[in-house]
């Protein structure tokens, strides 16, 4: 093997290796910074201190799933450019080796035709003592021109196939490493607001958490009263599709389950990662991210959204649960809490999508 295509292996090989250095399980699901210990600060007075705070921490953990959105985004791109750069690593490997064949057969000719004396044909016919024999011969070193010439082309081809899967491969790799510190500023970004939401809750007194929690559950039922009385229940009464069932068996099957910015299952997620995992168990591939569940998937008014069918949350589409039927969502809802079921609407729908849009 020549030093030319050794070092090119070697290339090859470290582009794949840096790659899956990029994409090693566990470095993308890094846990945020641990949360301090309580301490026993003052006393915030009862009420409206701690109604500030409830409205603080949902701030707090709607910027972080935004953050995680973002995180998810890039990871995606990541991945599908990393199965590009090692695509492209695996061809140049390949042609380089199609080519040393090329270039071996190349040479095989030339030192044919130098062991033939390379005379002219009409010097060939001065020496024959046969002209059929000439003619024969004649023919196939006509045979052989052209034979040689498309080799040559080959070659050359191939060369300039080398040089754009180099170029290819340059430009992917810089868009990988771009994508990689999105993907790291995402990261750095919600870890920031999920130790800033711990740490404000963490100064809380025990009564004072508790109060908290009552808070957040009195909120939620005025939510889903609201939307409730609008009346639109009475206009929901769509039927689950076979794989819509299916959809919703798998993610009611992980009600308890801890959430997990950037997880997928099968024993954390994040909001994203339940909806399109469930989808996936069900036969039907989705975008990962909430944002490109929203632009990509099929819009349902939601007075027609049926069991299975997507809700999309908040303006910016940063969160998105699934409609299991009655008025009702699973879904996983931030850092701290578990996948659960929760009222539609708890929160401002955005709107609905249906993942299985071929389906009656």
């Amino acid at each position: 093997m020549g030093t030319g295509k050794r070092g090119l292996i070697a290339t090859a090989v470290a582009v794949v290796c840096a790659v899956t250095v990029l994409a090693v399980p566990g470095t993308a699901f890094a846990s945020p910074t641990p949360s301090p210990t309580p301490s026993a600060g003052p006393a915030l007075t009862p009420g409206k201190d701690l109604e500030a705070v409830r409205k603080k921490l949902d701030e707090l953990y709607r910027a972080a799933g935004r953050a995680t959105e973002e995180y998810n985004a890039a990871e995606e791109k990541a991945d599908k450019q990393s199965a590009e750069v090692v695509e492209l690593a695996e061809k140049i490997v390949k042609g380089q080796e199609k080519l040393r064949k090329l270039k071996d057969r190349a040479g095989a000719a030339a030192a044919a035709q130098y062991r033939g004396g390379g005379l002219p044909p009409e010097a060939h016919l001065a020496l024959s003592d046969d002209p059929q024999d000439f003619l024969d011969g004649a023919g196939r070193v006509r045979q052989g021109h052209h034979a040689t010439k498309g080799l040559l082309g080959e070659v050359t081809r191939t060369q300039e196939d080398l040089e754009q899967y180099a170029k290819d491969a340059s430009a992917q790799w810089t868009k990988l490493e771009a994508g990689r510190k999105a993907k790291a500023a995402a990261q750095k970004k919600l870890e920031k607001q999920i130790a800033q939401a711990e740490k404000l809750e963490s100064a809380l007194r025990k009564e004072e958490q508790e109060r908290l929690a009552e808070l957040e559950k009195e909120a939620a039922n005025k939510a889903q009263t609201a939307w409730l009385d609008s009346g639109i229940l009475d206009e929901i009464d769509g039927k689950a599709s076979e794989q819509g069932k299916k959809a919703v068996e798998y993610a009611t099957a992980q009600i308890g389950k801890p959430y997990q910015w950037g997880a997928e299952g099968p024993e954390t997620y994040d909001c994203s990662g339940l909806t399109s995992q469930a989808w996936i168990s069900a036969g039907r591939g989705i975008p990962r991210t909430s944002q490109e569940q929203w632009k990509q998937l099929r819009h349902i008014d939601v007075q027609d959204m049926r069991p299975g069918d997507l809700v999309i949350y908040f303006g910016d589409a940063s969160h998105v649960a699934m409609y299991i039927g009655d008025g009702a969502i699973v879904h996983a809802p931030r850092p701290g809490r578990t996948v659960t079921i929760a009222g539609a609407g708890t929160m401002p729908i955005l709107g609905v999508v249906r993942p299985d849009v071929g389906a009656n």
